[in-house]
């Protein structure tokens, strides 16, 4: 059985690498709000009956506008770029998977299980893109790489970046996510599709009892507490953001103690996540059988 499974390095691009993952990043929301744009102005007329009936004008509204349709957007992305020669700097496969994204949100849209997308801002905290992997002349365009001792990994246009690597990756690559976090770090998640792993089977079993005052209780009577993490920062956190309330909105020391304040939420949820997942992998590998009681 094959499963999908994603790997988070980090990334330590060039300035000229960081460059390019801006202005991809800026291409991608440009297309993205143009189709987004353009869609609406479609619909824009649904609203106008809507209202109509509403103030009695008309009895119902029977006015449908066309469906936004990823795979014609992409099309007319192709008559955009001769236009706007400056889109062809960057991945064109990135350019069309932020219009499948869009498809995907009108989609679940029109069967009501979201709300309508929304316009892309540069002022997003995190910002990124997601690179597809192609093949060509028998080369994945995003692969791995090692040149002496450092890890590399190869994203079009942007070339061989390094990377973190502190595992390796495993199955096929079905694309990488490139992120910009708020402070200022680059980040990559590379989606895989791999075989499920077999392990050995145990004939523990455990109850688990999550609580407030301690983390979790077992059924054997083991207690875990819960760290409290924000609370260990919280101090440091409150005179950071006292410092930013003082800056210049907008300034360049405003910037920079904002990426400060961006740390310190960073390193709470690194602790969590790593408290997390350590205690999580331990309890699944030792226990068969888990049942988990959670009080409101």
């Amino acid at each position: 059985m094959n499963i999908h499974k994603a790997y988070k390095f980090r990334l330590y691009p060039t300035d000229k690498q960081a460059t390019l993952i801006h202005k991809t990043i800026g291409c991608c929301r440009f297309v993205f709000n143009q189709a987004l744009a353009k869609q609406d102005k479609k619909n824009v007329y649904w609203y106008i009956v809507h209202e109509m009936v509403q103030n009695g004008q008309l009895t119902e509204n029977r006015w449908k506008s066309e469906f936004f349709n990823a795979s014609n957007a992409q099309k007319e992305l192709t008559s955009m770029k001769k236009e706007m020669q400056w889109l062809n700097e960057v991945d064109r496969a990135a350019l069309q998977s932020t219009l499948q994204d869009l498809g995907k949100a009108f989609k679940e849209l029109y069967h009501k299980s979201k709300g309508k997308p929304r316009f892309k801002s540069k002022k997003n905290n995190i910002q990124s893109y997601k690179a597809k992997y192609n093949y060509n002349k028998g080369v994945g365009s995003v692969r791995m790489d090692r040149i002496g001792n450092n890890d590399f990994l190869l994203l079009p246009k942007i070339g061989l970046v390094k990377i973190a690597k502190p595992r390796e990756v495993r199955g096929k690559i079905l694309s990488a996510t490139v992120r910009k976090a708020a402070t200022g770090k680059y980040f990559v998640s590379i989606l895989t599709e791999q075989e499920i792993e077999t392990i050995q089977y145990s004939l523990f079993e455990i109850g688990i009892d999550v609580g407030l005052k301690e983390f979790a209780t077992f059924s054997d009577g083991t207690t875990i507490s819960n760290p409290k993490w924000f609370r260990s920062l919280e101090e440091k956190l409150a005179k950071a953001q006292a410092s930013l309330s003082r800056r210049k909105l907008g300034s360049s020391n405003w910037h920079k103690q904002q990426r400060k304040v961006a740390k310190i939420h960073e390193d709470i949820t690194n602790a969590r996540q790593d408290f997390l997942h350590k205690l999580s992998s331990s309890l699944v590998r030792e226990n068969q059988v888990m049942a988990i009681m959670i009080c409101v």
